[in-house]
């Protein structure tokens, strides 16, 4: 059977299953057993999968995830992190747009520290919306910033998306925790330039809202006590990777028993939150693991029918440069991610990808950053980004899906910007993690 007519059953039969609705995990795992009966040998194809979805499942390599989604589930389900808004809150002042500038503050604060996106999305959008839009914000300036850094959590540390990129992509997992720094501290810095621009430009969008009335000491001390010992948390689970003192592994594992402990320490964990945090981890941990389980027999099935071979002449034949393979690459991801969920960007491209990459000697790490970026600006574009469901569930009823939309462009735009900047300077993603080599 041709390679061309396996890669069409193959991407037509999952994007068929997709729209008719069955859930991700169910579908890949659909078409993988398809194809690995038609082209791995019958019987002895679905002995592979067998044997490909044991070692799957038994990597190491893997362990960060579950770790990672329960450090922030304890501190979501302990309510840790809205103490650390509220504090938060306080400290900024005297500056255009000041709620908003908080809701970038609060949400790189947050996304360090649970690694999910929705979590961080409704976290902020239920905790600061209503009192932005009480105090007569323009629904663009107080949606967009609250969108836009909840999505971060895509990009930096510790984020179980950028375990599962490195795990499938065969990518260093530390390398690519790390090269999401710069990038997501990049990106905070611009969202937070271009809300002050914005608000001083038209002040009736974010009319002044300074805490006054607050001594000193009544405006730090919430800080000193939410925030900073926060912070601990980033610094055992980064400090370790960067001093070389633990691995991806033992730095989650690290990072779960700490945020325990804060729990305890903030007299805020009870027995029943925390089974409540180990049981939103293991949901989560399953339907991830589910995926991961068809991956590799996935990408056997296009290499052995000659498909991914096929394409990489095909492009080859062109005789593009890196900077043109890349960039046809990050548009393809675009596209998908108006359409598709991230996982399924990844089950699609990675088996193509990465050999591409490859032979075009493009750096991992690059390619890495590059998907976790372009996943995270699929969170964020119509017509099914899933943020802005999430956004949809937590504002008021009267604001349309219009809105929303309208809310989140200057941000993707800022997104797409730094996602050029790092095609342009991929030192951007590549100094910190060569520091740590």
């Amino acid at each position: 059977m041709d390679w061309q007519l396996i890669l069409v059953l193959m991407l037509g039969g999952l994007a068929v299953l997709l729209l008719l609705g069955l859930p991700v995990a169910f579908a890949f795992l659909a078409v993988t057993l398809v194809g690995s009966w038609l082209v791995l040998g019958g019987e002895r194809g679905l002995i592979q999968f067998t044997r490909n979805a044991s070692t799957s499942v038994s990597n190491f390599q893997l362990a960060p995830i579950p770790l990672f989604i329960l450090m922030g589930e304890i501190l979501f389900q302990t309510g840790v992190a809205h103490r650390a808004i509220d504090a938060v809150d306080r400290v900024v002042t005297r500056i255009p747009g000041r709620l908003s500038v908080v809701t970038v503050f609060g949400g790189t604060i947050f996304a360090a520290l649970s690694g999910s996106t929705i979590a961080n999305t409704a976290m902020l959008g239920s905790t600061l919306l209503p009192g932005m839009l009480k105090k007569g914000y323009a629904p663009t300036l107080a949606m967009g910033p609250i969108m836009a850094s909840g999505a971060i959590a895509m990009l930096i540390p510790p984020s179980a998306l950028a375990v599962l990129v490195g795990s499938l992509a065969g990518i260093s997992i530390s390398g690519l925790l790390m090269a999401g720094v710069v990038p997501a501290l990049l990106l905070s810095i611009l969202f937070v330039v271009w809300i002050v621009v914005r608000a001083t430009m038209n002040p009736e969008m974010a009319p002044p809202d300074d805490t006054l009335g607050l001594t000193l000491r009544e405006r730090w001390t919430p800080f000193l006590l939410y925030v900073a010992p926060l912070s601990l948390i980033f610094v055992v689970v980064i400090g370790s990777l960067l001093a070389g003192l633990a691995s991806p592994t033992e730095s989650a594992a690290l990072g779960s028993v700490a945020a325990i402990v804060l729990g305890a320490c903030y007299k805020a964990i009870s027995v029943e939150k925390l089974v409540k945090a180990l049981g939103e981890t293991v949901k989560l941990s399953v339907m991830i693991l589910f995926i991961i389980v068809t991956s590799q027999t996935f990408a056997q099935v296009l290499s052995f029918s000659g498909a991914t071979s096929g394409v990489i002449k095909i492009i080859q034949a062109y005789d593009l440069t890196p900077i043109q393979i890349m960039l046809a690459m990050i548009a393809l991801l675009l596209l998908l991610g108006c359409f598709v969920d991230q996982v399924s960007m990844l089950m699609v491209t990675v088996p193509i990808f990465v050999p591409l990459a490859k032979a075009a000697g493009i750096d991992p790490l690059i390619l890495g950053v590059i998907y976790l970026l372009t996943m995270e600006i699929g969170l964020l574009t119509p017509p099914f980004g899933l943020l802005l469901f999430v956004m949809k569930g937590v504002a008021p009823p009267e604001i349309g899906m219009g809105t929303i939309y309208r809310a989140i462009l200057p941000f993707v735009t800022i997104k797409l910007v730094v996602l050029a900047g790092i095609v342009w300077i991929p030192a951007l993603a590549t100094w910190l993690p060569h520091m740590i080599r």
